[in-house]
């Protein structure tokens, strides 16, 4: 065991990813090594996740795994939200932790780890100041995380909506933007490095700028993005092959603003996708929700976007069995999902967290009428995504390739998110990080698979 090295464990979403390689950047910075298995480390830090109660489990079995097998000169480090909101809880459910480090505080990795060297601790070191004292980012430190030739940019941190589910302002505080030098610098930077796509990330992507007094911040965002990009490119290499899609994931129902839908319009390296979380369809129960109520704007807007952006996908997230959810209510839920016929879909089941508005109304929805109503949901969704992807076949389309072995190769098209949409199979091995064009030969529910073409190919299949 190296007595200088790290074992990281991220957990949840592509923004606890960011956190967690903002904290190995620190770390390898002042000589750590990361160690992929966890026996040969001298640190042991899990990124943990606080957002629903099933992420929390999965937290705290991590840690007590790690605490069960941990040697006298290893230290544990648990970080991240669940830390932030339960911290001295955890502290007392998980005998053997050395170090909390709460959310946005992932800079100070290096302060508890310097703290922890000497010897051991009667209790762990805290790190976990108010979250409004808290910044996001530090000099020299990329807010980014790499996967592939894609990598998530977080675009800021914190949420200000008041949704009655959620515990995520508890955990992060409210909305704080970064600076837009700092993106647009990273955004080169990932540009130079060969990757092919940016996906913008933040608890809600369509309030950037907000607390800077920007109106409309996301749009100019993205139009400095792609200007900055073509500028930066004809100072290196005109014909350099860096960025070619820029994903925007996360947006607000209400806040997708006819300038943003220009701007997705208008440049090609914005992708035609776009991530909206509406989270249900019947207006009583967006009400119980407190979220965005007025089904008619999510209608007119769809429309617009359609109209101006042929290629569209569009993802959207529900939950089921919210508190009071009557099977007339879930069955606008279904009625809606049948007529707008998204292109992907989430759902979860309703999850009950305490300290957030909605504790007040229990947890009176039956876990198997939940279960019930998820089947429903997916199933329905299930039939329309295989319709859409039949209408894919006979198509050629750009596949980025992320992975290749035994003939075959795998990849996305612009239509799919990684890791949460679905893949391409392709014959043939080709390079990881390549963009492809494919003839789509056949469709499931959420895959596709096809052959490679070249230009004369696609002319002759186009005519």
């Amino acid at each position: 065991m190296q007595n200088n090295s790290y074992h990281l464990i991220s957990l949840g979403c592509s923004k606890n990813t960011v956190d967690s390689e903002s904290m190995g950047q620190l770390l390898n910075k002042a000589g750590y090594i990361p160690e992929i298995n966890p026996e040969n480390a001298s640190v042991l830090i899990v990124n943990t996740c606080g957002f629903i109660g099933p992420a929390k489990e999965e937290s705290l079995q991590v840690l007590k795994e790690l605490a069960a097998q941990k040697r006298e000169e290893q230290y544990l480090i648990a970080a991240g939200c669940l830390t932030q909101r339960y911290g001295r809880e955890i502290a007392r459910q998980v005998p053997g932790i050395d170090g909390i480090i709460g959310t946005r505080r992932w800079m100070d990795i290096l302060e508890v780890v310097k703290q922890m060297r000497p010897g051991k601790h009667p209790e762990p070191i805290y790190q976990i100041p108010e979250i409004e004292k808290t910044v996001m980012d530090k000099e020299g430190i990329l807010r980014v995380a790499v996967q592939g030739r894609s990598a998530y940019l977080k675009i800021s941190d914190g949420c200000r909506r008041p949704c009655a589910f959620c515990a995520i302002p508890l955990i992060k505080g409210t909305a704080v933007s970064r600076p837009m030098n700092a993106i647009l610098s990273e955004t080169r930077l990932l540009d130079e490095m060969g990757m092919r796509e940016i996906i913008l990330i933040a608890q809600d992507t369509t309030d950037y700028g907000h607390d800077q007094g920007m109106k409309d911040g996301l749009a100019e965002l993205l139009e400095s993005m792609v200007v900055d990009l073509q500028k930066h490119r004809q100072g290196i290499n005109p014909d350099h092959q860096g960025v070619q899609w820029i994903r925007i994931m996360y947006a607000f129902p209400g806040y997708v603003t006819d300038r943003l839908i220009d701007v997705m319009a208008t440049h090609s390296q914005i992708i035609p996708y776009l991530d909206i979380p509406l989270q249900h369809a019947d207006p009583g129960i967006l009400r119980r929700m407190r979220r965005p109520a007025n089904i008619d704007w999510v209608h007119k807007t769809i429309e617009k976007m359609r109209n101006k952006m042929q290629d569209l996908a569009l993802r959207t997230t529900f939950i089921v069995g919210y508190p009071g959810e009557t099977e007339k209510e879930f069955q606008a839920l279904l009625d809606f999902v049948e007529e707008i016929r998204f292109d992907k879909v989430g759902v979860f089941q309703f999850s009950f967290e305490p300290g957030t508005e909605s504790e007040a109304l229990g947890d009176p929805v039956p876990a198997e009428e939940k279960q019930e109503r998820w089947e429903r949901i997916m199933a329905l969704q299930q039939s329309i995504s295989l319709e859409k992807n039949q209408a894919m076949v006979g198509k050629t389309i750009d596949v980025l390739i992320e992975g290749s072995g035994d003939g075959l190769s795998m990849g996305r098209t612009y239509r799919d998110a990684p890791e949460i949409d679905g893949l391409t199979l392709i014959d043939g091995e080709y390079p990881i990080g390549e963009m492809v064009p494919v003839f789509i030969t056949d469709a499931l529910a959420y895959d596709l698979s096809g052959v490679v073409v070249n230009n004369s190919q696609k002319l002759f299949l186009a005519s």
